[in-house]
């Protein structure tokens, strides 16, 4: 195929074309932009197309790589990659004053909701919550496994009830 009969086919499909840059890009100058990139390359590797094959589909297949390509750069642009330790803030070089006040607080009204549970559901939930497994729980307290995990269960519903109605928060 010559050049001018090459030309003159991705003329007549440049309307096509154009259509297809702008469904992937969704704004005109990127779908102009990636039109003149897919016209580019075609004449450029118009040697690598084999006559008797669908051109249409060669230069959307163009078009559509180009496309993927210029998206994955993107992303990887955006994309931060901080080699630093975990111990430092990105782009922090001010000094940081850690106030555990707060979490200090809301520690010790914890404790205290922990405390006003019913013995039953407080010893198998603080058990738990110092690291014991539900089977040595179990053991323990002589009672069974499934009783151990519904009394766990109900505390920590019973503690949400109490943070709910003290704060007015909901939790799953």
């Amino acid at each position: 195929m010559s050049t001018i009969e090459f030309s003159a086919q991705l003329d007549s499909l440049s309307g096509l074309l154009q259509a297809f840059a702008y469904k992937l890009t969704k704004s005109s100058d990127d779908s102009k932009d990636l039109y003149q990139e897919t016209a580019y390359r075609a004449i450029v590797n118009q040697d690598k197309f084999r006559v008797g094959t669908n051109l249409k589909a060669w230069l959307f297949t163009i078009m559509r790589n180009i496309f993927i390509n210029n998206y994955r750069k993107k992303v990887k642009a955006n994309t931060i990659f901080d080699a630093t330790d975990n111990d430092y803030y990105i782009n922090s070089g001010s000094r940081t004053v850690v106030n555990s006040a707060g979490s200090s607080m809301m520690m010790d009204e914890l404790q205290v909701m922990v405390k006003s549970l019913e013995d039953g559901i407080r010893v198998p939930f603080l058990m738990h919550y110092y690291g014991y497994k539900y089977q040595e729980i179990s053991e323990q307290l002589d009672l069974p496994l499934g009783t151990v995990k519904s009394r766990i269960f109900f505390a920590r519903k019973e503690l949400k009830k109490l943070v709910r109605a003290r704060y007015g928060k909901t939790f799953r």
